[in-house]
């Protein structure tokens, strides 16, 4: 395995464009300064572009949790999981050790959590949807998004239960098939396949793990070291592996390639759990790996600080794992 620590601190890091907002208290939904809120969620934590970029996915990881739907346009909401008439197809084929559908009992007294997204584009209207669950199973559960019906339609279609002692995170779906996802517990990122099962990636035991990301060509990981302040970029296949790792000014949550695929968005929290806590997002070149960090923010009555940022339309949403809102504000420069 090669491990190469990219530039120091002061040239990977490009502040000067930062866009610092003062620190101003929303009245619950009302705006602050240019940054807007879209209210009434449930721990949005991460963001997910429908192809098309008319509607956006949001997750919703504290109790009582659903996945929404927001129309871009108006900034409504609906939910689309769990519902009284929705659908559950187990796919054995590609998901033979899944239990079965989530709990009806969990999904009814509120234990249902939904933590990282990813949404794997499909050849028409419909895209796979990987989510992280929390409740009565610690498990990737899997998704069929139908963007072509009206109203837009969520099928349940399989899951893969964690290993004990994993606690998951993020996911990302990988172009052979499986996923990838990052457990926080152990301190590693682990690989899911039919056939194969779970495995632990070799060379993710150092990356403080919490988001990841992977290329449009499926041959490079990116996972956000959270407790680390670092992004590591650990190339797929090998021998040797490729390791390369940067830093990152606070504490990045969620990753989200933009501008397909130019650019990755990294979202996180700078003074972490105290009065001072801020929200930030940074732009990181994955040729390079160079960061330029681009907005910070004092934590909002409501949105404590970021966790996951997109951007679409001209603006940058922001979700939080700690509040029931989605910011969004104008896109800078």
């Amino acid at each position: 395995m090669v491990t190469r620590k990219l530039a120091a601190l002061g040239s990977a890091l490009l502040l000067s464009g930062t866009w610092v907002l003062a620190g101003q208290e929303s009245g619950g939904c009302e705006p602050v300064g240019d940054i807007r809120f879209i209210c009434d969620l449930i721990g949005p934590e991460d963001l997910a572009v429908v192809p098309g970029d008319e509607w956006v996915v949001v997750s919703g990881n504290q109790e009582g949790g659903r996945i929404h739907l927001i129309d871009v346009a108006d900034k409504t909401t609906s939910v689309l999981f769990p519902t009284a008439d929705r659908t559950e197809r187990l796919d054995a084929a590609t998901y033979p050790s899944c239990p079965g559908p989530l709990d009806a009992a969990e999904l009814d007294q509120d234990e249902f959590r939904a933590h990282g997204l990813y949404l794997q584009p499909g050849a028409g209207d419909v895209h796979a949807l990987y989510v992280v669950h929390h409740g009565r199973r610690e498990s990737i559960e899997v998704f069929e998004l139908d963007a072509g019906a009206m109203p837009m339609t969520l099928a349940w279609v399989g899951c893969a239960v964690a290993p004990e002692g994993l606690r998951l995170n993020s996911v990302v779906a990988l172009p052979e098939g499986g996923f990838a996802a990052t457990s926080t517990s152990t301190g590693d990122v682990w690989e899911w396949s039919t056939d194969g099962g779970w495995s632990v990636i070799p060379g993710t035991g150092d990356t403080t793990p919490n988001g990841l990301e992977i290329s449009p060509d499926g041959r490079w990981l990116f996972v956000a070291g959270w407790r680390g302040e670092k992004l590591t970029r650990l190339s797929r296949g090998g021998p040797p592996r490729q390791k390369d790792v940067v830093p990152i000014p606070f504490r990045p949550d969620n990753l989200r390639y933009v501008d397909d695929g130019a650019l990755i968005l990294a979202a996180g929290h700078g003074n972490f759990g105290t009065p001072e806590e801020t929200s930030n997002v940074a732009v990181v070149d994955p040729e390079t790996l160079e960061v330029r960090h681009i907005f910070t923010h004092p934590r909002m009555e409501g949105f404590a600080s970021s966790t996951a940022a997109i951007r679409i339309g001209g603006e940058i949403w922001l979700g939080t794992n700690r509040g029931g809102m989605v910011a969004y504000f104008p896109a800078p420069e």
